[in-house]
């Protein structure tokens, strides 16, 4: 049997500091202190740190009789709360955002205000003061994730693509990751506050689509209808998309980053909600942009949102500038890997060695008349550092000498800093990294190409966009985010074309950013595209190392216990007896569902035969729920007596009847494709049917509703119960030549 929770790869370094372990259900840091060994480290991460998610709805007997006596009612109300919860998490995201940039700049404000007015009379004591309040703020912001919040340390984009990382979207998490983003930002560390704002949005859906937070007694039972990993995820991303709208002022980026980056599963009709989410916070965002224009929020200035308006510049470019641009993409690839290689290395041994320094730099200007070019883009917040540099009609702005000695100094800041346990984006500094080699680039061309109209911040937004392609390895959705925030349309040509040399020059020497932390971190992601040594192996050859762990339909509690304490699977293949003695396999019980049964207790039985209809009656689909981001019931939990250990437990009425099957001789390149396809977690691998029942084509999917009693279950992926057989029938029908079929087999 093949499962979404195989081994993870190995390589992984092993060395873990306490500040990286995820807290438990309570939202507590799990107790103790870092592993003995890597191997410790390795079992507990493996056992309870990473989960897939299940996409799938298990229909079994539970679910069916729960659509069965829903009301008439039921379904609208599941449809407007669907709608509801989209527009109170872009209200939520945006509102969220709205404090983060509120905040930052005014902690920024007061920290230039105040070093400029001390400066003045006294250079050491405005550097020392200009210090002091740096520290403050970056030390606040590590204090909160290491004590109260470890998830929110990082972007937390790779945790939240597609799986279920344990405290990764907590009410703590969601606290930590907003004050530690200002403390992190304020304190002018080299990072940014658009991958926490993507993280912020997700915790703020995930806390809706559970109903609050039952720790902090913030929940509601009227709005915890949404039980499945499905609905949940859907949220998710409709946060996600929300963050990203929030961080640029961006919602058309928003949705297509959800749909490139974020999601492993999507589906055509969630691309109304998240588009709807992102656009209540762009409403949302605007309102408070134009609240602010009042003069009420302090030193909020026009760089609070993000926008860099360069519509007044370059107009047209020549096919002569084409090479220089390409040149761009090229240097973007190339910085953009190095970056990814650095972190990963920077990473993996600050986990095992920390190492400070620092360094006094000095800004001087001879007379009262002049600036410090340098200065302009170390003294000053990241997003007004990045408008000079896109700024238009400013030729000579910026010496080549003060662009390398900014470029090489942010780059190792940028790579030391990502990874630390403060709340950290890569966008904003990926395109000031970027934008400096590009406005770099720009003057050389505008020296050497005398006649043409250059501009040296055209440049620059093309340097940016290709550090960030070669970098998170973008294209759709970054080329959009930065036509949004520049207001400049007739760019995207040139966007697009450093976009794709970028990210073709980075895919030569590694992976983009999100997948090399991921790795990194342990989390199981799957790629785009099956490997190519996939081609030529089979379902079979995957799984041929593997003991098939299986469970008989009405099995002894001791069995059930054992194995579970056994094995690390989240799924087990059921098996019967047929009228002939063979073996069938009936369906697939989950190991969370297993949980919940030998906990209740209810269903024990001392008969080891089937038990009767009425055992129905004692659960409904609520009661196997995995509260989200938590890790659930453990083997640990449960507590039995000897007597209760000698009783039997019926699987059937809780089993999925209908498990995904592939024959063994499929390429498994086919079965990798049926994982992100279809968003599995398990699929049996089988022998070939010995004979085939019916054939189902496209023609017999399309049903007309014409009054009879055929109703569509919410979330089924199933049609066999709702047809009453009519596609089992064979090929009755007159099919067409076109049509795409299904064999059904036995």
């Amino acid at each position: 049997m093949l499962t979404g929770d195989q081994d993870l790869p190995d390589g992984i370094g092993m060395a873990r500091l306490a500040w990286t372990r995820l807290p438990t259900a309570d939202g507590a840091p799990p107790e103790g202190s870092v592993p003995a060994s890597p191997t410790a480290a390795w079992d507990e991460l493996f056992a309870g740190g990473v989960e897939s998610l299940d996409y799938e709805v298990i229909e079994n007997y539970a679910y069916r009789e729960e659509q069965a006596q829903r009301g008439k009612f039921w379904v609208p109300y599941y449809i407007v709360l669907k709608w509801v919860f989209s527009l109170l998490i872009g209200v939520g995201t945006g509102l969220a955002a709205i404090f983060i940039n509120l905040a930052v700049e005014n902690f920024s404000g007061w920290k230039y205000a105040a070093t400029f007015a001390i400066i003045q009379h006294s250079y050491f004591v405005g550097f020392v003061v200009y210090i002091i309040f740096n520290l403050v703020l970056v030390f606040s912001s590590v204090y909160i994730v290491t004590h109260f919040a470890p998830a929110a340390a990082g972007s937390g984009i790779p945790e939240i693509k597609g799986v279920d990382t344990h405290g990764i979207l907590l009410f703590r998490t969601l606290v930590g990751k907003i004050f530690g983003s200002i403390g992190s930002v304020g304190g002018g560390l080299a990072l940014g506050k658009e991958g926490p704002l993507v993280h912020t949005g997700a915790c703020i859906a995930s806390l809706l689509g559970q109903g609050g937070s039952a720790k902090y007694h913030l929940s509601s039972r009227w709005v915890r209808i949404f039980e499945s990993d499905r609905d949940r995820r859907d949220l998710v991303t409709c946060g996600c998309a929300a963050g990203v709208a929030a961080a640029f002022r961006a919602p058309v980026g928003g949705v297509l980053f959800a749909l490139e980056e974020v999601t492993s599963w999507w589906r055509s009709h969630l691309m109304w909600r998240v588009f709807f989410t992102s656009a209540v916070v762009a409403v949302v965002v605007r309102s408070a942009m134009n609240w602010c224009k009042s003069g009420k929020c302090g030193h909020f200035g026009s760089g609070g949102f993000i926008i860099w308006d360069i519509s007044g510049g370059q107009e047209d470019y020549s096919y002569q500038e084409l090479l220089p641009m390409a040149i761009i993409g090229v240097i973007g690839g190339l910085l953009g890997a190095l970056f990814n290689q650095l972190t990963l290395y920077i990473t993996k041994w600050r986990r095992t060695y920390l190492h400070k320094k620092g360094k006094r730099v000095k800004f001087y200007c001879s007379k009262d008349n002049e600036y410090n070019d340098l200065a302009t883009i170390f003294f000053n917040t990241q997003d007004d550092a990045i408008r000079n540099l896109f700024s238009a009609k400013t030729f000579h702005e910026y010496s080549a000498q003060s662009l390398i000695t900014f470029l090489v100094m942010f780059y190792s800041l940028a790579v030391v800093t990502f990874g630390t346990a403060v709340p950290a984006g890569q966008f904003v500094p990926g395109i000031m990294i970027g934008s400096t080699y590009g406005r770099l680039v720009g003057m050389f061309v505008v020296k050497f190409y005398k006649k043409l109209n250059v501009e040296e911040g055209t440049y620059a937004l093309l340097g940016a966009a290709s550090f960030l392609g070669g970098s998170m390895r973008m294209t759709v959705s970054l080329c959009v985010i930065m036509v949004e925030i520049t207001n400049n349309l007739k760019l995207l040509p040139l966007i697009m074309l450093v976009l794709l040399i970028s990210k073709a020059v980075g895919d030569f020497f590694n992976e983009g950013l999100y997948e090399v932390q991921a790795q990194l971190r342990g989390i199981p992601l799957l790629d785009s595209r099956p490997k190519q040594v996939m081609r030529n192996m089979s379902a079979k050859d995957a799984c041929k190392n593997q003991k098939v762990v299986s469970l008989p339909r009405v099995s002894r509690i001791v069995d059930i216990i054992s194995v579970l304490r056994t094995n690390k699977h989240n799924g087990f293949p059921v098996v019967d007896r047929g009228q002939n003695g063979e073996s069938l396999v009936i369906g697939l019980i989950l190991r969370s569902h297993l949980l919940v049964l030998l906990q209740s207790k209810v269903d024990f039985q001392n008969s080891p035969f089937p038990c009767g209809p009425g055992i129905l009656n004692r659960h409904n689909t609520s009661d196997f729920v995995k509260p989200a981001s938590s890790k659930g019931k453990s083997i640990d939990d449960i507590h039995l007596t000897e007597d209760e250990l000698g009783l039997y437990l019926d699987l059937a009425p809780f089993l999925n009847p209908s498990p995904y099957v592939v024959p063994e001789d499929m390429s498994l390149a086919k079965v990798y494709n049926l994982f992100r396809q279809l968003g599995l977690r398990h699929i049996f691998v089988v022998p070939r049917p010995s004979r085939v029942v019916g054939l189902i084509t496209r023609q017999d999917l399309l049903l007309e509703d014409n009054g009879n009693n055929v109703t569509t279950e919410l979330q089924s992926t199933s049609v066999r119960g709702q047809l009453n057989g009519k596609m089992l029938s064979g090929n009755t029908h007159l099919g067409h030549p076109l049509l795409d079929s299904i064999v059904v087999e036995e």
